[in-house]
């Protein structure tokens, strides 16, 4: 391969991976929630706030919430934050008492990807 040739090859491989780099940035990935990863809370949470690095699809986002006897706890619909579309806000229906518990979420962001997790956090 001449030199002319192998410069060319390599500015067509740097291109393509300008142009599919954006594609992997692309998903909503979880950037805080409240209450935190790990976290121990006092007072009881009457909500449950995730926020994302890219807006998400409400309608085909949700969360599922259970305790430490893998009890679901009822949750109210899936809101995205009217002024930021990437925080999603989750109501809780019932109070929750002292304990462990683990926040398994999934989202679609705007542009149509896919994520999801999970993280704990406690109510002491």
């Amino acid at each position: 391969m001449s030199l002319s040739a192998y410069a060319h090859w390599q500015t067509a491989v740097l291109i393509a991976s300008l142009f599919t780099a954006p594609a992997v940035l692309a998903h909503a990935h979880l950037k805080g929630q409240y209450p935190a990863a790990d976290a121990v809370v006092t007072a009881a949470p009457q909500a449950l706030t995730l926020d994302f690095s890219e807006g998400i699809e409400p309608k085909f986002s949700g969360i599922s919430l259970t305790g430490a006897q893998q009890q679901i706890i009822r949750t109210g619909a899936v809101k995205r934050n009217e002024n930021d579309q990437k925080q999603m806000i989750v109501p809780l229906e019932q109070p929750l008492t002292p304990g462990n518990y683990t926040v398994t979420w999934h989202v679609v962001s705007v542009d149509g990807h896919k994520t999801s997790g999970l993280y704990h956090f406690a109510v002491k």
